[in-house]
Protein backbone atom coordinates (compact mmCIF):
# COMPACT_ATOMS: atom_id res chain seq x y z
CA UNK A 1 0.00 0.00 0.00
CA UNK A 2 1.15 3.54 -0.75
CA UNK A 3 1.97 6.22 1.77
CA UNK A 4 0.25 9.55 1.19
CA UNK A 5 1.04 13.14 2.22
CA UNK A 6 -1.60 15.86 2.12
CA UNK A 7 0.20 18.92 0.79
CA UNK A 8 3.81 19.26 -0.30
CA UNK A 9 5.91 18.83 2.84
CA UNK A 10 7.24 15.45 1.64
CA UNK A 11 7.61 16.36 -2.02
CA UNK A 12 11.27 15.25 -1.93
CA UNK A 13 10.48 11.84 -0.44
CA UNK A 14 10.80 8.97 -2.91
CA UNK A 15 8.50 6.65 -0.98
CA UNK A 16 5.57 9.04 -0.42
CA UNK A 17 2.96 10.34 -2.85
CA UNK A 18 1.76 13.92 -2.27
CA UNK A 19 -1.88 14.87 -2.86
CA UNK A 20 -3.02 18.52 -2.78
CA UNK A 21 -4.85 19.44 0.41
CA UNK A 22 -8.53 20.11 -0.11
CA UNK A 23 -10.63 21.62 2.65
CA UNK A 24 -13.78 19.71 1.69
CA UNK A 25 -13.59 15.92 1.47
CA UNK A 26 -16.02 16.07 -1.43
CA UNK A 27 -13.46 18.09 -3.42
CA UNK A 28 -10.96 15.23 -3.58
CA UNK A 29 -11.25 13.24 -6.79
CA UNK A 30 -12.46 9.66 -6.62
CA UNK A 31 -8.91 8.48 -7.28
CA UNK A 32 -7.50 10.69 -4.52
CA UNK A 33 -10.12 9.46 -2.04
CA UNK A 34 -9.22 5.87 -2.86
CA UNK A 35 -5.50 6.50 -2.44
CA UNK A 36 -6.05 8.21 0.90
CA UNK A 37 -8.40 5.59 2.34
CA UNK A 38 -6.20 2.70 1.18
CA UNK A 39 -2.92 4.31 2.29
CA UNK A 40 -0.63 2.54 4.70
CA UNK A 41 0.12 5.88 6.37
CA UNK A 42 -1.16 9.43 5.86
CA UNK A 43 1.30 12.25 6.51
CA UNK A 44 0.31 15.76 7.60
CA UNK A 45 -3.47 15.35 7.51
CA UNK A 46 -3.73 18.70 9.39
CA UNK A 47 -5.96 19.33 12.39
CA UNK A 48 -8.84 19.39 9.91
CA UNK A 49 -8.53 15.70 8.99
CA UNK A 50 -6.43 14.13 11.77
CA UNK A 51 -9.39 13.19 14.03
CA UNK A 52 -11.35 12.03 10.99
CA UNK A 53 -8.66 9.63 9.78
CA UNK A 54 -7.91 8.57 13.35
CA UNK A 55 -11.58 7.64 13.82
CA UNK A 56 -11.30 5.45 10.71
CA UNK A 57 -8.32 3.65 12.18
CA UNK A 58 -5.81 5.15 9.76
CA UNK A 59 -2.14 5.44 10.70
CA UNK A 60 -1.25 9.15 10.61
CA UNK A 61 1.76 11.38 11.14
CA UNK A 62 1.91 13.57 13.13
CA UNK A 63 -0.05 11.51 15.62
CA UNK A 64 -3.58 12.43 16.59
CA UNK A 65 -2.23 13.24 20.08
CA UNK A 66 0.16 15.75 18.53
CA UNK A 67 -2.67 17.58 16.81
CA UNK A 68 -5.15 17.42 19.68
CA UNK A 69 -2.83 18.30 22.56
CA UNK A 70 -0.58 20.83 20.90
CA UNK A 71 -3.37 22.93 19.46
CA UNK A 72 -5.02 23.33 22.85
CA UNK A 73 -3.04 24.40 25.92
CA UNK A 74 -5.85 23.28 28.22
CA UNK A 75 -5.68 19.67 27.00
CA UNK A 76 -1.90 19.88 26.83
CA UNK A 77 -1.61 20.95 30.46
CA UNK A 78 -4.02 18.25 31.63
CA UNK A 79 -2.11 15.60 29.66
CA UNK A 80 1.29 16.73 30.96
CA UNK A 81 -0.07 16.71 34.51
CA UNK A 82 -1.51 13.20 34.11
CA UNK A 83 1.83 12.06 32.67
CA UNK A 84 3.76 13.61 35.60
CA UNK A 85 5.68 16.01 33.37
CA UNK A 86 7.34 18.84 35.35
CA UNK A 87 5.87 22.23 34.44
CA UNK A 88 5.62 25.66 36.03
CA UNK A 89 2.64 25.82 38.38
CA UNK A 90 -0.37 26.20 36.08
CA UNK A 91 -4.07 26.55 36.84
CA UNK A 92 -7.24 26.93 34.79
CA UNK A 93 -10.02 29.22 35.99
CA UNK A 94 -13.65 29.52 34.87
CA UNK A 95 -16.78 31.24 36.15
CA UNK A 96 -17.65 34.72 37.34
CA UNK A 97 -15.29 34.66 40.31
CA UNK A 98 -12.18 33.92 38.23
CA UNK A 99 -10.48 37.15 39.24
CA UNK A 100 -10.89 36.48 42.95
CA UNK A 101 -9.68 32.88 42.65
CA UNK A 102 -6.63 33.84 40.60
CA UNK A 103 -5.57 36.51 43.09
CA UNK A 104 -5.95 34.01 45.92
CA UNK A 105 -3.55 31.57 44.25
CA UNK A 106 -1.11 33.76 42.30
CA UNK A 107 0.82 36.95 42.89
CA UNK A 108 2.00 39.45 40.29
CA UNK A 109 3.68 39.19 37.93
CA UNK A 110 2.04 36.12 36.41
CA UNK A 111 1.85 34.63 32.93
CA UNK A 112 -1.54 34.55 31.18
CA UNK A 113 -2.06 32.68 27.93
CA UNK A 114 -4.81 32.42 25.34
CA UNK A 115 -5.28 28.64 25.60
CA UNK A 116 -6.45 27.72 22.09
CA UNK A 117 -4.99 28.38 18.63
CA UNK A 118 -2.04 30.53 19.71
CA UNK A 119 1.57 30.07 18.63
CA UNK A 120 4.77 32.00 17.85
CA UNK A 121 4.46 33.84 21.16
CA UNK A 122 1.06 35.30 20.35
CA UNK A 123 -1.49 35.22 23.12
CA UNK A 124 1.13 35.11 25.90
CA UNK A 125 1.27 38.04 28.34
CA UNK A 126 3.21 38.96 31.44
CA UNK A 127 0.50 40.41 33.67
CA UNK A 128 1.73 42.82 36.34
CA UNK A 129 -1.44 44.33 37.75
CA UNK A 130 -5.09 43.75 38.61
CA UNK A 131 -6.04 46.01 35.69
CA UNK A 132 -3.99 43.94 33.26
CA UNK A 133 -5.54 40.75 34.60
CA UNK A 134 -9.05 42.12 34.10
CA UNK A 135 -8.20 43.02 30.51
CA UNK A 136 -6.94 39.47 29.88
CA UNK A 137 -10.06 37.92 31.44
CA UNK A 138 -12.17 39.93 29.03
CA UNK A 139 -10.56 38.02 26.16
CA UNK A 140 -10.96 34.41 27.30
CA UNK A 141 -13.61 32.05 28.64
CA UNK A 142 -11.11 29.79 30.35
CA UNK A 143 -8.24 31.63 32.03
CA UNK A 144 -4.88 29.88 31.66
CA UNK A 145 -2.59 31.17 34.40
CA UNK A 146 1.00 30.13 34.95
CA UNK A 147 3.57 31.13 37.53
CA UNK A 148 6.20 33.54 36.25
CA UNK A 149 9.73 32.17 36.26
CA UNK A 150 12.24 34.97 35.62
CA UNK A 151 14.48 33.69 32.82
CA UNK A 152 16.33 35.36 29.97
CA UNK A 153 16.41 32.26 27.79
CA UNK A 154 14.82 28.85 27.37
CA UNK A 155 15.55 25.77 25.29
CA UNK A 156 13.71 24.77 22.14
CA UNK A 157 13.88 21.03 21.44
CA UNK A 158 12.35 19.82 18.18
CA UNK A 159 11.19 16.21 18.31
CA UNK A 160 10.28 14.43 15.06
CA UNK A 161 9.37 10.78 15.21
CA UNK A 162 11.18 9.58 18.32
CA UNK A 163 14.28 11.72 17.78
CA UNK A 164 15.35 15.11 19.05
CA UNK A 165 16.49 16.47 15.68
CA UNK A 166 17.41 19.99 16.79
CA UNK A 167 17.94 21.87 20.05
CA UNK A 168 19.02 25.41 20.82
CA UNK A 169 18.67 28.30 23.24
CA UNK A 170 16.12 31.05 22.55
CA UNK A 171 17.44 34.24 24.14
CA UNK A 172 15.08 37.13 24.84
CA UNK A 173 15.81 40.49 23.24
CA UNK A 174 16.86 43.23 25.64
CA UNK A 175 13.92 44.36 27.74
CA UNK A 176 11.62 41.66 26.38
CA UNK A 177 9.72 39.11 28.45
CA UNK A 178 9.38 36.49 25.73
CA UNK A 179 12.21 34.50 24.16
CA UNK A 180 10.24 33.71 21.01
CA UNK A 181 12.40 34.14 17.90
CA UNK A 182 9.39 35.43 15.95
CA UNK A 183 9.24 38.32 18.45
CA UNK A 184 12.93 39.18 18.30
CA UNK A 185 14.62 36.44 20.33
CA UNK A 186 18.06 35.20 19.33
CA UNK A 187 19.17 31.62 18.63
CA UNK A 188 22.24 30.10 20.28
CA UNK A 189 23.41 26.51 19.83
CA UNK A 190 26.18 26.34 22.45
CA UNK A 191 25.91 24.34 25.68
CA UNK A 192 22.32 23.18 25.42
CA UNK A 193 21.75 21.08 28.57
CA UNK A 194 21.17 17.37 28.06
CA UNK A 195 18.47 17.45 30.75
CA UNK A 196 16.30 19.68 28.55
CA UNK A 197 16.57 17.32 25.58
CA UNK A 198 15.87 14.31 27.81
CA UNK A 199 12.75 15.97 29.25
CA UNK A 200 11.44 16.76 25.76
CA UNK A 201 11.90 13.14 24.69
CA UNK A 202 10.29 11.87 27.90
CA UNK A 203 7.28 14.12 27.36
CA UNK A 204 6.95 13.10 23.72
CA UNK A 205 7.12 9.41 24.63
CA UNK A 206 4.63 9.57 27.49
CA UNK A 207 2.08 11.63 25.56
CA UNK A 208 2.50 10.02 22.11
CA UNK A 209 3.71 13.26 20.52
CA UNK A 210 5.86 12.76 17.42
CA UNK A 211 6.14 16.22 15.86
CA UNK A 212 6.64 19.17 18.19
CA UNK A 213 8.78 22.04 19.31
CA UNK A 214 9.12 21.82 23.10
CA UNK A 215 10.02 24.96 25.06
CA UNK A 216 11.85 24.12 28.27
CA UNK A 217 13.20 26.44 30.95
CA UNK A 218 16.05 25.60 33.30
CA UNK A 219 14.83 26.55 36.78
CA UNK A 220 16.04 26.02 40.33
CA UNK A 221 13.68 23.02 40.39
CA UNK A 222 15.31 21.55 37.29
CA UNK A 223 14.04 21.58 33.68
CA UNK A 224 10.36 22.47 33.25
CA UNK A 225 8.21 22.22 30.12
CA UNK A 226 6.72 25.63 29.38
CA UNK A 227 4.66 24.40 26.43
CA UNK A 228 4.86 22.55 23.13
CA UNK A 229 3.64 23.43 19.65
CA UNK A 230 3.02 21.36 16.52
CA UNK A 231 3.46 24.51 14.39
CA UNK A 232 6.95 25.58 15.42
CA UNK A 233 9.19 28.11 13.69
CA UNK A 234 11.79 27.01 11.17
CA UNK A 235 14.33 29.71 12.05
CA UNK A 236 16.47 27.29 14.07
CA UNK A 237 16.70 24.90 11.12
CA UNK A 238 17.72 27.73 8.81
CA UNK A 239 20.43 28.96 11.18
CA UNK A 240 21.71 25.41 11.62
CA UNK A 241 21.86 24.98 7.85
CA UNK A 242 19.31 22.15 7.89
CA UNK A 243 16.42 21.84 5.46
CA UNK A 244 13.31 21.04 7.49
CA UNK A 245 11.45 19.54 4.53
CA UNK A 246 14.57 17.72 3.36
CA UNK A 247 14.99 16.18 6.80
CA UNK A 248 11.34 15.11 6.89
CA UNK A 249 11.65 13.46 3.47
CA UNK A 250 14.80 11.56 4.48
CA UNK A 251 13.14 10.39 7.70
CA UNK A 252 10.06 9.22 5.77
CA UNK A 253 12.16 7.32 3.22
CA UNK A 254 14.19 5.66 6.00
CA UNK A 255 11.09 4.67 7.98
CA UNK A 256 11.81 6.95 10.93
CA UNK A 257 8.45 8.64 10.57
Amino acid sequence: MARICLGGKLKAAKSVRCIPFRYNWSDFTSKEKGLILEAERIYFPTIHYAPVFNSLGKDIFPSNSSYMLLGNKILQTQAFGAASIPMPRTRLFTGRDRLKKILEEFSFPLVAKVPVASSRGKGVSLVKSRKGLKEYLGLVTVAYIQEYIPIERDVRVVVIGRRAVLSYWKVAATGKFQTNVFLGGEIEFENVPDEAVELALLTANRCNIDHAGFDICMSERGPLVLEANIHFGREGFKKAGVSYRGLLSKMADSGQI
